[in-house]
């Protein structure tokens, strides 16, 4: 009887745990569109509302969601506190803290840290242009996040009952 409670035990585990892996698969597409959405706002916010930087990035965050609200809030709190940082500096400190949060990887975070060296130091149109261009680039890291979903969920899924199925036949 404890066998089978054991062995029960051990398939549950494996599981949620390729469930949970399968999951991490499936949030990146999803975090970067609502990236791509939150600098949209932001390309709005800086093109049409002529908002001040800090106030634009307070709004973004107010629209957005989850890990990409407190990325946008962050640094909106650093460029309203008294620290006399650059807007790269408040940008790159808000990104290194709130990337652990996020399923993305390492390539949307340097296209995020590539696009706050850029902003807040040009005009206007220059700006836009440096936000088009990062949403261009999220937009194939999307393609790419979607392909990597279709090809890796349904493994993970699989592979934590089967890891889970094998562990439970060698302690057997």
């Amino acid at each position: 009887m404890m066998k089978l409670i054991g062995a029960v035990l051990i398939l549950l585990a494996g599981t949620l745990i390729g469930f949970q892996q399968a999951a991490k698969f499936a949030e990146r597409p999803r975090q970067l569109r609502g990236l791509a959405h939150a600098l949209q706002r932001l390309e709005t916010e800086i093109g049409y509302g002529h908002t001040p930087l800090p106030e634009a990035m307070e709004r973004t965050a107010e629209a957005s969601a989850g890990p990409i609200a407190a990325l946008f809030r962050s640094a909106s709190e650093h460029l309203k506190g008294e620290e006399g940082l650059s807007f790269q500096e408040c940008w790159e400190r808000s990104v290194q803290s709130s990337w652990i949060e996020t399923s993305m990887k390492t390539s949307e975070k340097a296209i995020m840290l590539r696009l706050g060296s850029t902003l807040g130091i040009s005009d206007k149109e220059d700006q836009m242009k440096h936000l088009r261009l990062a949403l261009l680039q999220l937009k194939s890291e999307e393609d790419a996040a979607r392909e990597d979903q279709g090809r890796y969920e349904k493994m993970w899924k699989s592979l934590g009952a089967l890891l889970a199925v094998l562990i439970i036949i060698l302690m057997v």
